[in-house]
């Protein structure tokens, strides 16, 4: 029998409603106990609807009353961290929405708290969970695809900007980088087997800004309180990594190009591209192109079934781990350091952006 994990939600918004709660649904052994919001309505109306027994209008007086392992954070960037670190030190596992912060230091300082403790963090980014995500790493780590020297990733929207606070970047952290641009920036790092970071040169424009122009209905998210919209409409830059691999990204709320989403890797012996998944090879000295036929699956549903296994287990090598959280924090933020000094910036040994 699988020890059952007892889940309290932090953040009753769209990720939790579409995404987190529908594939608590599908894994087996673990269970919702609670779910809390600032707006305790909204958390009240989620609890009605996914059969959640308890809700309250803050994580402090959730761990108070509940008797959980662990917490799901699903709020807006900024509060992250300090969720984090507060569940942390109350003594609770953590699985957390991306972006992992808005600040690389008070990350760090997170670092500190789980090494204390050896509670489990996982960084919840599903694409690592895609079936073919874990098809391609999984010939990437047995050399099918060689020296791999350029990577190449994409998520543009013609017109997808989100109502809410994701345009403020006091609350966000940043506009289409911070919130689509890491899955796409991610997927290609992870299938390069996550290198380290050593130089970004990146751009970022703000031509277009806030429009009520949409090519479909909206992401709809809670309002800022500031009522800004401060964030950029595209960004796209270089990173180099130690090993002398190139990666090359774009990502777009706002363009006034067609919506693209794909991510290539390319190597000395065979290339891929992620989705549709697709590998570039050689056969008896024909260039041959090969589609790929893979089951899916749920990533939520993945992701979720892999933390309760690694806090089960006390791993805390989860599959996106604090360290590698503090390794994207630091790319996010070059991204954003690049743009604004208009050069290239190196990041040292150590993490920091130069």
């Amino acid at each position: 029998m699988l020890k059952e994990i007892s889940i309290g939600v932090v953040g009753a918004g769209n990720i939790a409603k579409y995404n987190h709660l529908p594939a608590y649904k599908k894994v087996k052994g673990v269970r919702v106990a609670a779910i809390c919001d600032i707006d305790i309505e909204k958390a009240k109306r989620l609890a009605e609807e996914f059969g959640i027994e308890k809700y309250y209008g803050s994580m402090d007086e959730m761990i108070k009353c509940e008797d959980i392992d662990a917490v799901d954070i699903c709020t807006w960037n900024r509060e992250h961290v300090p969720l984090s670190l507060k569940a942390v030190r109350l003594g609770k596992h953590v699985m957390c929405e991306k972006p992992a912060a808005v600040s690389l230091e008070e990350l760090k300082q997170l670092k500190i708290e789980l090494e204390k403790t050896g509670l489990v963090y996982l960084l919840a980014v599903p694409n690592r969970f895609k079936s073919e995500t874990i098809y391609l790493k999984s010939l990437a780590d047995r050399n099918f695809f060689g020296d791999i020297c350029y990577a190449k990733a994409n998520y543009l929207r013609r017109r997808g900007a989100p109502v809410g606070w994701f345009s403020d970047k006091s609350i966000s952290g940043g506009g289409p980088i911070m919130d689509i641009g890491v899955h796409a920036i991610d997927s290609a790092w992870y299938l390069l087997g996550s290198p380290r970071p050593i130089r970004v040169c990146a751009s970022l424009s703000y031509a277009i800004g806030k429009t009520d122009v949409y090519g479909k209905e909206p992401y709809i998210a809670a309002p800022s309180p500031n009522g800004k919209y401060d964030c950029e409409d595209t960004g796209a830059g270089v990173i180099d990594f130690e090993n002398g691999t190139q990666l090359f990204f774009e990502a777009s709320w706002t363009l006034n190009l067609p919506d693209r989403r794909e991510t290539f890797i390319g190597g000395s012996k065979a290339g891929a591209m992620l989705t549709p998944p697709t590998l570039y090879t050689d056969l008896d000295g024909v260039a041959v192109t090969e589609n790929l036929d893979i089951d899916t699956v749920d990533p939520f549903a993945g992701e979720i079934e892999h933390f309760c296994e690694c806090v089960r287990s006390s791993n805390t090598n989860t599959r996106y781990n604090i360290d590698q959280a503090i390794v994207m924090q630091t790319i996010l933020q070059a991204i954003y350091r690049s743009d604004e000094l208009k050069r290239q910036v190196e990041i040292d040994k150590d993490g920091n952006i130069l």
